[in-house]
């Protein structure tokens, strides 16, 4: 018998006993389960944990097992997480009636017995500690086990068996319910629906789950890095009312950031948490849902948390603070000129409005300071609880650049006025909280952004009806320095991402925002969005987002000459129902002329090449399509017969002729004619009108294909080979000859290899890949 051979014997052997423990009674074969002590300091043996565990847990647990969306809530990505275990309840549930009690590690609980209580089960051993139960009593373990005692194919597709859906059944088992689970699946070993780990990484597992699952936390932050916590703190927290109101914006904005000190040594991370300690004192965080919530103390102080977790791309939000940043925000909210009275309260219906909480702080201060990071201010909703699943994201258009008003424009007085005047009108659904009566609240929404745009319309009219003011200097240049200016956002279908620069072909669609708009998406998708509420909650938000996209659409459509405005709009909404939406927004494209001089019968065009002129200074060309070289250039123009065949994100590795190895994201466009309607996208599918996108680097962080091409011969090949893919059958042939399928025996070393690349390119933007959206084909 072969090594391999006698291993896998020896494996099923252990696995038949585990299972037959499996319907024993453990706790009288163990004892009762009871949290166990498991962090220790480096010196007393976390250096193990941090050295060889981790970086294993990682690499192959961590790229399924990190967030929100993590199967059975079980994250792997922190002590916390490891030892918090699994819950059977679903976080993304759209069907739910009632809100559902968060649970977000750190927040809502703080011991692994209060998780215990919450319902969530051990992965670890928790009964009494020896070497055999530790392995015996882990379900940790045991999933481990039951994949390297069972034959995974190499090559080739997954049977039916295996389910990648994202709303797929979960069992999420405790020790008790395993053996049963391993009888009825036995291909549910871990990783699911990817290779074993190898017998060295098992091993180290194995013998850090038998000596008791001890964990370590990471290094401190260096002194550098904690001195500029202190001065951040201190700056944050000072007394003023003038001084609370302000702080209190920044954090509303930026909690979901991870902010590092370029100018220490840039290696940790932090969030602004809220905390009922000031600094110099251990934190006492805050649990509220909302950042705007009741925080039920006295006074609040915004601290600096260090982010102990591994750093994910789908949730990673990289801010840079350094002296320049707070002599920005100390010009923009403190040196300004205005008064802070009376401090606004948290009660829902006030602190879900901004317009009405920081009415205070001058309009072009809020407008400016959201425009400095546009791009991170768009990430929350990209990246933040709300991002997950089709439904929520079918609001928008699978490619669109975003530019925005000047803030010199848009914070006049009479703008000041309109939005002092109608802050009830700009009122948000977080207001109603977590749970929210869809019908009701939707009337009553609709009803006061009818309100808003009527009066928003009629002051465009005045402002520019001489046809002169309507023209390129609306758009905000960036101050000749900062890339926010020009953004992409992409839809990969029930994922999102957002860049830097004016990146692809030009797209069917673009939004202009101005400051009421910005900040109403903030307020709607991140800050006031509960990945916990009811479905009424998740709707309306979906709902009212359809305003906020027409209107930025609308602005963009307002700076093309009057004669082809409707036109234009009608095609982006072919076939389209006269949505309640559309609706309310159809008036709200201005009659006034504008002042931009357009020659050609393509104006929409002429303005895209306009707005790329004006921004020519500032655009990010990190992603340019057009610098890629050939022959993968090509597949900008791949037919669409290819395209439409193409998952939504593909990642291809290329071998470079000196060993070196590239990376480039090949991006599936969907087109529609139509993005009104909430559950029938697939009715509005255009779909001989889908295009591709081939950029350098990544975008995306959930790969659903990763190709290796490697050398110029085999590119050549892939790219003539796919542009003749008409059939299903054609695409899985050239996957089984270019791909890196699920089945690959050499999975992880491309994994590897493609993390490692990221790492070289993308700096501080680099995070795990996901890979729970990996097809099967």
């Amino acid at each position: 018998m072969s090594t391999r051979a006698l291993f896998c014997a020896v494996m099923v052997a252990v696995l038949s006993g585990c299972v037959a423990l499996g319907v024993s009674k453990y706790d009288d074969m163990f004892g009762p389960e009871q949290p166990q002590a498991r962090i220790e300091q480096y010196h007393q043996g976390g250096a193990r944990y941090l050295q060889s565990v981790k970086p294993v847990l990682e690499s192959r647990c961590v790229v399924c097992h990190g967030c929100y969306d993590a199967p059975c809530q079980l994250k792997l990505s922190s002590p916390e997480g490891i030892d918090r275990g699994l819950s059977k309840e679903l976080v993304y549930d759209g069907t739910r009636l009632l809100a559902q009690t968060p649970t977000r590690l750190l927040f809502d609980a703080e011991t692994t017995t209060q998780w215990r209580e919450r319902g969530f089960t051990p992965v670890l051993n928790e009964r009494n500690q020896s070497e055999y139960s530790n392995l015996a009593g882990s379900v940790l373990y045991n999933s481990l086990l039951l994949k390297m005692s069972h034959r995974f194919p190499q090559q080739g597709l997954l049977g039916e068996e295996f389910d990648f859906s994202l709303d797929r059944t979960q069992s999420c088992p405790t020790m008790d319910e395993f053996s049963t689970l391993a009888k009825k699946q036995p291909h549910a070993g871990m990783p699911y629906g990817l290779p074993a780990l190898s017998q060295d990484e098992f091993k180290t597992l194995e013998a850090w789950l038998q000596s008791g699952s001890k964990m370590s936390q990471i290094a401190e932050p260096s002194l550098a890095a904690q001195k500029e916590v202190k001065k951040w703190e201190q700056f944050l927290n000072q007394g003023s009312n003038k001084h609370r109101l302000a702080a209190r914006y920044i954090f509303e904005h930026w909690y979901l950031a991870h902010i590092y000190f370029p100018e220490s040594d840039g290696s940790s991370f932090f969030q602004l948490v809220r905390s009922s300690t000031p600094p110099g004192q251990p934190i006492a965080l805050v649990s509220a849902v909302r950042p705007f919530d009741d925080p039920k103390v006295e006074r609040v102080y915004y601290r600096l948390m260090q982010v102990r977790s591994t750093i994910l791309s789908k949730t990673h939000m990289p801010l840079a603070l350094n002296d320049a940043k707070l002599s920005r925000l100390h010009r923009q909210f403190y040196a300004a000129d205005y008064q802070v009275d009376t401090l606004p309260g948290y009660e829902p219906e006030l602190a879900a409005n901004p317009f009405k909480v920081f009415k205070d702080i001058p309009v072009k201060s809020r407008y400016q300071f959201m425009l400095d990071e546009a791009e991170l201010i768009v990430k929350g909703f990209i990246k933040g609880p709300v991002c997950r699943g089709q439904i929520a994201l079918n609001v928008i258009n699978d490619h669109f650049w975003v530019a925005f008003v000047d803030p010199d424009k848009n914070s006049n007085e009479a703008v000041n006025q309109l939005l002092l005047k109608h802050d009830e009108d700009l009122v948000l659904p977080a207001a109603e909280q977590s749970n929210a009566l869809p019908l009701s609240s939707w009337a009553k929404y609709a009803s006061k952004q009818q309100d808003y745009l009527r009066a928003k319309t009629d002051l465009a009219e005045e402002m520019f009806a001489d046809g002169e003011r309507l023209n390129m200097d609306l758009i905000w240049r960036g101050e000749g320095e900062n890339p926010n200016a020009a953004l992409t956002i992409f839809r990969h279908f029930d994922s999102a991402t957002v860049v830097k620069g004016f990146i692809g072909q030009p797209p069917k669609t673009a939004w202009v925002l101005d400051y009421a708009l910005f900040e109403r998406i903030h307020y709607l998708l991140v800050a006031g969005f509960d990945v916990y509420g009811n479905i009424g909650h998740q709707l309306i938000t979906r709902l009212y987002m359809d305003f906020l996209r027409l209107e930025g659409e609308q602005n963009f459509l307002n700076l093309l000459p009057l004669t082809h405005r409707q036109e234009i709009k009608r095609f982006w909404y072919r076939k389209s129902h006269l949505s309640l939406s559309e609706f309310i927004n159809r008036k709200s494209l201005i009659g006034a002329p504008t002042g931009i001089k357009y020659v050609t019968n393509e104006p929409k065009q002429e303005l895209y090449n306009k707005l790329h002129e004006v921004l020519k200074p500032i655009l990010n060309t990190e992603y340019d399509h057009q610098a890629v070289a050939q022959p993968l250039q090509a597949l900008n123009s791949l037919h669409v017969r290819a395209i439409n065949l193409l998952p939504q994100v593909s990642f291809i590795i290329t071998k470079q002729g000196d060993g070196t190895h590239e990376a480039f994201s090949l991006l599936h466009h969907n087109a529609h004619y139509n993005i009104s309607s909430l559950l029938n996208e697939e009715g509005q599918r255009a779909y001989t009108e889908d295009t591709a996108t081939i950029v350098p680097g990544f975008i995306g962080d959930y790969p659903e294909a990763i190709w290796y091409l490697a050398n110029e011969a085999a590119q050549q090949d892939f790219v003539t080979s796919l542009n003749n893919v008409t059939t299903e059958k054609d695409y899985q042939a050239l996957r089984a000859q270019y791909g890196i399928r699920r089945t690959h025996p050499e999975f992880w070393r491309y994994s590897d290899l493609l993390h490692d690349i990221a790492k070289q390119t993308r700096g501080v933007e680099y995070g795990l890949f996901d890979y729970n959206r990996l097809e099967n084909r």
